[in-house]
């Protein structure tokens, strides 16, 4: 009969490790430690105050965090132009107003809140320049597994809500 009951204690034991694979491993490293490394951009979602949808452009691009406290973000929109001359000093009004547009660059410092789970950037040099110094830059991280970043930009400068998928880069 004992030997029934340690079947059956292991059996229920791998059934939650098979429903639950993530959950031990996230719940022993800080928040910090989970956000560490490099994270490439898969999507994001934008909506404006009352709940409309603003579509989104399609991008590539990546988010760093150090143990440092240093942060590095750029997004890029796929349909960039090539500069017709070849000369990335000498775009066109079109071209240079197109790359200009659709590219997001900054870095800077960060400290995390680990009980809000929020990340408050110091930026320090960005491609939008009313971001650099600008005051309550957050991100607040909504979920991360060892393979996914899941962030919410409660209020961007064009003042919609953007939630933020990444995957860890390999």
């Amino acid at each position: 009969m004992n030997w029934r009951c340690t079947l059956g204690v292991c059996a229920i034991a791998l059934i939650s490790l098979a429903a639950f694979p993530n959950s031990s491993g996230a719940q022993g490293k800080s928040l910090k430690d989970q956000l560490l490394g490099t994270w490439i951009y898969v999507s994001s979602t934008a909506k404006r105050e009352d709940g409309s949808s603003v579509p989104r452009p399609s991008l590539q691009g990546a988010v760093t965090y150090t143990a440092e406290g240093r942060f590095h973000f750029i997004t890029v929109r796929t349909d960039a132009p090539k500069y017709a001359s070849g000369d990335p000093a000498r775009p066109s009004p079109e071209e240079a107003m197109a790359i200009a547009s659709g590219t997001v660059a900054y870095t800077g410092t960060y400290t995390l809140d680990e009980g809000t789970k929020t990340v408050h950037l110091n930026i320090e040099t960005s491609s939008v320049p009313n971001l650099v110094g600008a005051p309550n830059q957050r991100r607040i991280v909504t979920s991360v597994t060892d393979e996914e970043l899941k962030l919410t930009n409660p209020r961007t400068p064009a003042g919609i809500t953007l939630d933020l998928v990444f995957r860890r880069a390999k």
